[in-house]
This record gives structure tokens, sequence and C-alpha cells, in this order.
């Protein structure tokens, strides 16, 4: 282990304070977030979970070893969004009997798991040790891991769970200190609730463990009838399944807080007879998109695999490592404000960086201790940028290989995620370039002709103008500088 594991803080979420990490085994410290709903492609709100934690994944494994970190990530692929978007795509197939509700909501599922996984690669995340899947935990295990039935099974005989109006519900009234991590009180949350809309609930602010399917949705038999699990205790059951009953960071976004978080907390707890799920739990903070809350009505939401893929924001497709350098600009826990901007902000970055790195030779340094005690500090990001920074100016300076700082450079990007092999160059956006500069030329516009080489150069690409020895007329070549 290294001495600088040591120096690990992580902000508490639970605790409201950042405290030293003590892993409960530093043999396997283990960590559990939240995975996607699959019903639909990762808007880019759900890629900064996958980045923010990818680095702590990235970190633990760097301060304890590779062999010593268990990351899991689950797939929630039972869910009544996803019945919905299976009736809603294939609603014509399931009607003329050419398709089972079941077969849609397996075509559904597939579809979004395999884009998500083509979407966080992009992003230059890690796959996590684990990644299971709501559906392969809801019944009891032939290997005997932690499954939903079980729990729920738990919760009944110690009398904090109950069957009422077809389902079966956690009785919030039944822990003492429900509502610890959102620190929210259960009786205002009583006052303000609707009664009549829940009235088979003891409490209002009881919550589903079990819920009755018809014939026509999918289902699993259990002793209170054919049905399908609750959101929350999915979660829960896959924890377990692979961390045990209590493990050490439990990470998400803000908005999972509450109900969702706080619900994992009181049926783990309350199932397995434990004073905490995890020892440190950790979100990261809102987005918003050119200063506005994301959301379809307004036209800025955006899934990870449009902004890769299409013109649509921006008017041109992002790189994912410049999408990753966007996200990690702002440190995890604050809001950030996703815009054009900050995406011109990172790319320009990332170029100056890699150009500075591109000098190291091939073997890659050891990691800059100050990059790592940085990230110590609950992940300061931008504590740790600053330092790449300096080490890009170190190496060019330094010229020639770089010396020691663009090996140390080249180490730290590619511990951070980001692809440190040799540079690539849009051929046809240089060729589109130099169309575009001719033609200001011929137009007299100087400016806008010195704007458009200016920034090639700045991308490490410098034109060279000559004359054409047939016809006299001006033509533009262009090569890399490093």
């Amino acid at each position: 282990m290294s001495d600088a594991s040591k120096g690990l803080s992580l902000y508490n979420t639970l605790t409201r304070t950042k405290e030293p990490f003590v892993p409960i085994d530093p043999q396997n410290v283990r960590m559990y977030v939240c995975g996607p709903t699959v019903y639909d492609f990762a808007h880019i709100g759900n890629a900064r979970p996958a980045i923010v934690f990818d680095v702590l994944f990235r970190l633990l494994r760097q301060l304890y070893g590779e062999k010593h970190v268990t990351y899991v990530r689950n797939i929630t692929d039972v869910d009544d969004k996803i019945n919905a978007r299976a009736l809603r795509d294939f609603g014509g197939e399931i009607a003329a009997g050419k398709l089972s509700l079941n077969d849609a909501i397996r075509k559904v599922t597939e579809k979004t798991a395999d884009q998500y996984h083509k979407d966080v690669a992009a992003l230059g995340c890690l796959q996590p040790t684990y990644e299971p899947r709501a559906t392969e935990f809801v019944a009891p295990r032939a290997d005997g891991k932690a499954d939903m039935l079980s729990l729920i099974r738990q919760l009944i005989e110690r009398g904090h769970a109950y069957v009422a109006g077809g389902e079966v519900l956690f009785d919030t009234a039944s822990m003492p200190d429900y509502g610890e991590l959102s620190k929210r009180n259960l009786d205002e949350q009583q006052a303000g609730a609707r009664i009549a809309v829940d009235a088979h609930k003891k409490n209002p602010g009881d919550f589903v463990l079990w819920k009755l399917s018809s014939p026509e949705e999918p289902g699993w038999e259990s002793p209170w009838g054919r049905g399908r699990p609750g959101w929350h205790i999915e979660c829960s059951a896959m924890s377990a399944a692979y961390l045990g009953e209590v493990f050490d960071i439990h990470g998400g976004g803000l908005d999972l807080i509450f109900p969702h978080h706080e619900n994992e907390i009181a049926q783990s707890r309350c199932a397995h007879g434990t004073k905490v799920m995890a020892n440190v739990w950790m979100h990261n903070g809102f987005l918003q998109v050119e200063g506005q809350k994301m959301s379809k009505s307004l036209g800025n939401f955006f899934s990870i695999h449009e902004l890769l893929e299409t013109e649509t924001f921006g008017g041109r497709t992002w790189p994912g490592e410049v999408l990753r350098l966007a996200m990690l600009m702002t440190h995890y826990r604050e809001p950030i404000d996703f815009s054009v901007r900050k995406l011109e902000e990172a790319e320009n970055t990332l170029r100056k960086w890699k150009r500075a790195a591109d000098l190291a030779p091939a073997a890659a340094k050891e990691l800059p201790a100050e990059v790592v005690e940085a990230l110590s500090d609950d992940l300061a990001t931008y504590t740790a940028f600053q330092r790449l920074t300096q080490l890009a100016g170190e190496a060019v300076e330094a010229g020639g290989d770089g010396g020691n700082a663009a090996a140390s450079l080249k180490a730290a990007l590619a511990f951070l995620g980001f692809d440190v092999g040799a540079a690539k160059v849009d051929e046809a956006a240089v060729a589109k370039a130099i169309v575009d500069r001719l033609e200001f030329i011929a137009a007299k516009n100087w400016a806008e002709a010195d704007r458009i080489r200016d920034e090639l150069l700045a991308q490490g690409v410098q034109l060279k103008d000559g004359k054409d020895p047939v016809t006299g007329a001006r033509v533009t070549t262009w090569e890399v500088k490093r």
C-alpha cells in the first residue's frame, strides 16, 4: 500500500464533513455506485457520476493496489419506465402477437445497455469490477449471493415491512433514525404528504419493496404474489451480493440522496441489523446546460451519444476526452454549467497538455506525487490540473524531449483517463479550414484568414503558402508541428 493513501480524505454526505478515509479492509476496498436505468440512452447528466467515480476508482487503485479495490456499478433493467418504452417502441408487434412484452423489454434494455458501455468507454472510464443487472438478483440465486426476495422476507420477519394493498411496503416508522442521510424529519414528511393517495400505507412515507404485476407485465413468483421489485431494493441486494452488508463507499448523483439512497440505507440496515450500510456516502453536484436546467421541453437535453456522434451541440461533435475534462474542471460536489464555451476551453487545455506530453519518450515516468496529493483531498481535480499545466509549461521550456516534466505529464494524463498516444489530426477538418481560409484571402478578409491560420497552429498544424508552378495559383500545404 502506498504511503500516500494515509492522506486520502473524502467528503461524507452522511456526516456533512470531509474526513480521513479509513477502509474497513485495506486489502479489499469496496465501492458501489448507482448505474443507469436502461430505458433510454444516457444523457450528459449521467456522464458526470460515471466520470467522477471512475477517477476515484483510479485513485483507490493507485493507493491500495489494483487487486485490492472492488468497484460495483449496477444496471437497472427492470423498471416501469422500461416497460413503457417497450410498449412505445414495439406496441404494434406486441399487439399483433409477433413479440412478447418480455422480449420487447429485452430488446430495449440490451440496446440501451450496449450504448451505455460504448458511451462511457468513449469518456475514458474503466470497466467496474462487477456490473450486476437487477433482473439477475430478484429471486434466490444458486451461488447464494444476496437477492431481493430474501431481503424483503427478512424485513417482514424483523417487523420493518408489511403487506397491504397488493404491495409489500417498508415501514419507515419502524426505523427511529430514518432520514439521517437527507436530514429529513419523518414527521415533516408525513405532514406534507397526500395521505388519500396511498390510503393502504401505515405512514405516508412508506415505500414499495414489492408490487404485483398484471399478466401482461414482467414478474417473478413470490410469497406475496407474482410481481416485481421496487426501485430501492434492487441496489440493496446487488451491493450486498458483491460487497457485503457493510462496505466502504457508496456514490451517485445529488438527486439520489432522497429518496433512493435514504431508502437503500433503511432497507439494508434493517434487513441486516447493521448500524450503517456504507461508511462514506459521496454525491456529485447537479448539471445545467448553458445556464438552464436540462429538459426536453427547453431543447437542451442531450445524450452522451449525441454529443459524441452528432452536431447537435455547438454545431459539431465532441471527443469523449474533451467531455471528460470539461466535467472534471469543476469540483465534483459543485454544480456545473455545461456549455459550448466550457467544452472549447477543455479542448484547448487538453491540446496544450498533449502537445507537451508528446515531447516525452515512450516510457512513462512515475505518476507525480502532487497529482495524487491533490486528488487525495476529496478529488480536488482543479488543483491537480494546475499541476498538469505547470508540467506542460516546464516541458515546452525544456525543449527537446521535454525532460522529466513531459514524462510526468504523460503519466498523469494516462492515469486520469486521457489518451496519450500520438496526437491525431482531423485531416478533413484541416482541408476544410484551408478552403475557408483561401476564400477569405480571395475576399481580402485578412482578419478571418489569420484567425484560421492561428487556430490551426494552436492545434499543432502549420500552414505553408506557395504557388502552383504551372498555374501560378495560391496553394496551401500543411504539416504537424510537435
